[in-house]
């Protein structure tokens, strides 16, 4: 994983600094968010994103990147997106449940009401929520459509 403010750091250590990011304001209401975003070149840039907000007062976030062999279908990128962040979250969310930190999490998908990918709302949306996370689209998902889109172009 990278983060602009850490640099690069391994999956356990990003765990350590949400948890520290947390302790530094233990009251505050806070949302973890982890979405995918893709862009095509001769192969698929895959970046997938965790965020950590705290409510009010900013927050962090990680991402990793990588390489795939190209994707052109639309809605198997969508899927394929929505399949990184469905396997990072569940990992993300025993090790939070490990580690006694009981927040939510959000899959932030890159997909809206407006566009191609509109009618896989309700495909992924549901996936999403049978998996025990919140789903958010656009213009709600940053982790994707914002964070994860910057990077992967």
């Amino acid at each position: 994983m990278y983060s602009p403010t850490y640099g690069k750091v391994s999956y356990e250590r990003m765990i350590e600094i949400i948890k520290d990011f947390i302790k530094q304001s233990p009251h505050s209401n806070y949302k973890i968010s982890v979405g995918t975003d893709t862009h095509n070149f001769d192969y698929t840039k895959t970046v997938i994103v965790v965020a950590i907000h705290r409510e009010g007062s900013g927050g962090i976030f990680f991402y990793d990147i990588k390489n795939v062999k190209k994707i052109t279908n639309l809605n198997q990128k969508i899927i394929y997106e929505t399949e990184n962040s469905l396997d990072l979250a569940t990992k993300l969310s025993q090790t939070l449940r490990d580690e006694a930190i009981n927040l939510g999490i959000n899959i932030h998908v890159d997909v809206g009401k407006n566009g191609k990918t509109s009618k896989l709302i309700p495909e992924i949306a549901g996936w999403i929520k049978a998996c025990g996370f919140n789903c958010e689209t656009k213009p709600e998902s940053y982790a994707a459509s914002s964070i994860a889109d910057k990077y992967s172009k």
